[in-house]
């Protein structure tokens, strides 16, 4: 495939949705697949909605995501500028094109003159679409029906008017979508869309064909909720006597429980992100959660998206970037939605903790016992991240798993210690003291043989030794090996705080 060139091109409006970060990962795996270029265009038309801070949001996010874009703004500009805003004169350029050949028109009706025909249509049981069937008839307000000079006059004197595409009558269009396959669209169906307003801004629809022409864009991959504009924007190529990209229209991320769109207020409500990065409204102040502030690694976040609404036709499940970039095909992209799992989201992340090396762990958690007042060296955090990791899902269950390898416990659970500190278990842990102090070697492995074999001497259960003397250590039955516990924090403090249980249970 010759000069792959694809685009992600989000409007900064606020927080970039998971969905939208899914659209800009699977249009850079495709770009990489085919050596060609991803590039960033910001959509900045909507000045009603505009937000400073999002696309910046939106490169921090791609850049966590390690999906960086190789042109765009600030970036390689080979085609720029990349924002919108920047290229209003571009657009009424061809817009204006698009007036002298006939395919659109000046439109001068009101909102309330057009809220009017919608009434009075939805009065007589009819929808009202302004197109072939009413534009020329008089009643609407357009340079169809207006003579030159009438239009020229209003333009002139300073009437609100918009551009609209004359949609044509009695067609066929023949739609192919990479994904979808062909799709067939009756032209008798369609408005006439709006393409540029007399503030000077283009709509989305004209702005963003002019673009993907100019930038030379091969692949037009995005969000199924733009589908229905395919018919205009193939019919708009067509009016300007270009060759149209191919489509490719990605399936919906759903809700994990009920149906729909997944949105910020599922996750709200059941408790995850829908947002890569945490996100602060700068109106309202409220903060968003974000995948990488609640401890998600950015490899397990782009495995768990790209498995959404694709599969790579195998039962693996586990893939590096570069591994997608080769594997992705976008005739395994799914035409239905894919249903949002927070379970699943999360043992992604597991199955990537565990590949993590111990020191890379341990440096994540260095600043978390910061936070706890601990300080202790690496090489001894590193160890006792090997002891507790297989239970964790993120790091930040690692002070859950292993705090009693930094601080003695500061009580005792409740229900563990009714159940096996039992008359003498305190005589028996005394005798235990005894046992350790005479340990030579303080190895897990020495200090497991010698107290087996104490036990063996005494003939006596192992969990009346074992269960109390791990709640001694631990605080709870919790833990990994307990030999291994006991050789981490070395005698004086196993003895210290065997003593200590001791008086707390008598």
């Amino acid at each position: 495939m010759e000069n792959v060139r694809v685009r992600f091109a989000p409007s900064p409006t606020g927080p970039l949705h998971i969905g939208g970060v899914r659209t800009a990962l699977f249009n850079y795996l495709f770009a990489k697949k085919h050596g060609g270029t991803f590039v960033l265009r910001i959509e900045d038309t909507d000045l009603t909605r505009y937000v400073s801070n999002a696309e910046q949001y939106i490169k921090d996010a791609l850049e966590w995501c390690k999906i960086p874009y190789e042109e765009g703004p600030g970036k390689n500009e080979k085609f720029g500028p990349y924002r919108q805003s920047e290229r209003k004169d571009i657009y009424k350029k061809y817009a204006q094109t698009l007036i002298d050949t006939g395919k659109a028109y000046y439109a001068f009706d009101t909102a309330e003159q057009l809220d009017a025909h919608r009434k009075d249509h939805e009065s007589n049981g009819k929808t009202f679409i302004y197109n072939w069937h009413n534009r020329e008839k008089g009643r609407l307000v357009n340079s169809l029906v207006l003579s030159k000079e009438e239009t020229q006059s209003k333009i002139e004197a300073g009437e609100n008017y918009v551009i609209r595409f004359k949609s044509p009558q009695d067609e066929t269009l023949i739609l192919q979508d990479e994904i979808r396959g062909s799709i067939r669209i009756d032209t008798n169906t369609l408005d006439d869309k709006v393409l540029f307003k007399s503030d000077g801004m283009p709509t989305y629809h004209l702005a963003n064909i002019v673009d993907d022409h100019l930038m030379e864009i091969s692949h037009v991959i995005r969000g199924e909720e733009w589908l229905p504009s395919m018919p205009l924007h193939v019919l708009l190529y067509n009016a300007f006597g270009w060759n149209a990209p191919k489509f490719a229209h990605l399936p919906l991320i759903l809700k994990p429980v009920g149906k729909g769109k997944l949105s910020k207020r599922d996750g709200d409500q059941l408790g995850f992100p829908v947002f890569p990065l945490a996100y602060t409204n700068e109106t309202t102040g409220e903060v968003s959660r974000g995948y990488k502030e609640d401890g998600y690694f950015e490899d397990a976040f782009i495995n768990m998206l790209a498995l959404l609404g694709w599969n790579p036709g195998t039962e693996q499940e586990l893939f590096s970037l570069e591994e997608l970039s080769n594997t992705f095909d976008l005739n395994r992209v799914s035409k239905s939605g894919a249903k949002f799992s927070p379970e699943k989201a999360r043992w992604f992340n597991q199955q990537y903790l565990q590949t993590k090396t111990n020191i890379e762990l341990a440096e994540h958690f260095n600043p978390l016992l910061s936070e706890k007042g601990v300080q202790t060296e690496l090489a001894y955090v590193e160890k006792v991240v090997s002891l507790i990791k297989e239970r964790a899902v993120f790091v930040s269950d690692f002070w859950d798993l292993s705090s009693f390898f930094f601080e003695a416990p500061k009580s005792y659970d409740e229900k563990a210690s009714k159940k096996n500190w039992k008359e003498g278990t305190s005589e028996l842990m005394l005798e235990l003291i005894s046992v350790l102090e005479n340990c030579s070697s303080f190895t897990s492995i020495d200090t497991e043989n010698k107290v087996k074999e104490w036990i063996g001497i005494k003939e006596i259960g192992f969990g009346k030794v074992m269960q109390p003397l791990r709640l001694s250590l631990v605080g709870a039955l919790k833990g990994p090996h307990l030999f291994d516990i006991i050789e981490m924090i070395g005698k004086e403090e196993t003895i210290n705080r065997i003593q200590k249980s001791i008086k707390q249970h008598c």
